[in-house]
């Protein structure tokens, strides 16, 4: 393929200087990915690997009015909906090459800039938590919100989100809160904290960088940081203490029993979620902990197949937990998910174990050449 120029409606690759650039370009959407989207990431990035004149690639996101602003807001949900319902192969697709693209990234042989201005959710984290040099800003709105659809944080987030410091990544986890830019690098999610006025100053510097020296992206980053504050996760103590405790009904009753603000705000939320996929993402990011990343891409693979699939509680389709919490979000926009079971008291050890057992032996893995 000419990687030089790769255009398409919502992908814009071109290359500056030394340094291969991706601009999401679906500002609509949120730069939602779509499945041509990843292929065509997937495609550039196996190019650009293997090419010597390449020595970096940055991505970034639009808005609608022009670059920066927003940088990707997951996968495209309206279409996990669309495809459920109407039984199309290519969700599975969708999945298994959103995966092993997430793989791809972590893996880059190449400095990857990822600059993650505005929202930066679900997908989005897919495509920037795996880069070599992650950038924030003060507009930076970061979070992995499945829960609130019936899915679970995925492209990776039982790896990224296990290894944040203390408990967490439990509560990014379960909860889907928002965090901003200084609080994604004080949680390790991101490296640096840049002026969003500075963004394109700072991209267009990149091409002029000279890389026969040692290390230029060392003093490019020094040039562009600024200094994030320490204390930006005002209630660390609390959610140590309470995401750690055995199971979500003991989270939930802990934080109920808690008067504190915060406390009421977070157990609240948690009503609110999923209580089935509540079981279930704490059960994966405890797994996760303790799994190399392409185990833990194998294990969302089978649990995204049982979100859509769900044999064991005679559930697919419309009424899969996943396509009921995405139709109240994103398609009848009602915010009223009919969650079965309805409340986290109701969900058995039955319920959530067989999310972790594999649809296919090894060998037929979709992500069996994950290494």
């Amino acid at each position: 393929m000419n990687t030089n120029a790769l255009h398409t409606a919502d992908l814009i690759t071109d290359i500056r200087g030394s340094v291969g650039c991706i601009t999401l370009n679906r500002a609509k959407a949120l730069n939602a990915l779509s499945l041509d989207m990843v292929r065509g990431l997937t495609a550039v990035l196996r190019a650009w690997k293997d090419d010597a004149s390449i020595k970096a690639v940055a991505i970034r996101g639009s808005n609608k009015a022009g670059v920066f602003g927003s940088f990707c807001a997951g996968g495209d949900i309206r279409f996990f909906h669309q495809a459920a319902l109407a039984g199309n192969p290519t969700l599975e697709d969708f999945f298994t090459e959103e995966y092993a693209l997430n793989y791809l990234i972590h893996h880059f042989p190449k400095p990857y800039i990822a600059f993650m201005d505005g929202i930066v959710m679900g997908g989005g984290m897919g495509i920037s938590q795996g880069a070599s040099h992650r950038l924030v800003t003060e507009q930076t709105k970061m979070a992995m919100p499945e829960t609130g659809i019936g899915l679970f944080p995925d492209v990776g987030g039982g790896y990224f989100l296990s290894r944040c410091p203390g408990r967490t990544g439990e509560w990014l986890a379960l909860t889907g809160d928002v965090i901003d830019g200084a609080t994604a690098v004080v949680l390790g999610l991101a490296d640096h904290l840049v002026d969003a006025a500075r963004l394109p100053e700072a991209w267009e510097a990149l091409a002029t960088l000279n890389w026969s020296s040692s290390d230029p992206l060392s003093a490019w980053a020094a040039m562009f940081s600024g200094a994030s504050h320490a204390d930006s996760v005002g209630a660390r103590d609390q959610i140590d203490q309470y995401f750690a405790l055995d199971s979500v009904q003991a989270i939930v009753q802990a934080l109920e029993a808690d008067s504190s603000e915060w406390a009421q705000y977070t157990a609240a939320t948690l009503r609110k979620r999923s209580p089935l996929m509540l079981h279930v993402v704490l059960e994966q990011v405890r797994r996760a902990r303790s799994l190399a990343l392409a185990d833990d891409l194998r294990m969302e693979r089978d649990m995204v197949r049982h979100c859509f699939f769900t044999q064991h509680l005679g559930r697919s389709g419309a009424s899969s937990e996943t396509v009921e919490g995405i139709r109240a979000l994103a398609v009848d926009k009602d915010h009223t998910p009919r969650w079965t079971p309805a409340s986290i008291e109701e969900v058995t050890v039955e319920m959530v174990a067989p999310f972790f057992a594999s649809p296919w032996p090894a060998s037929a893995h979709p992500l069996r050449e994950l290494n």
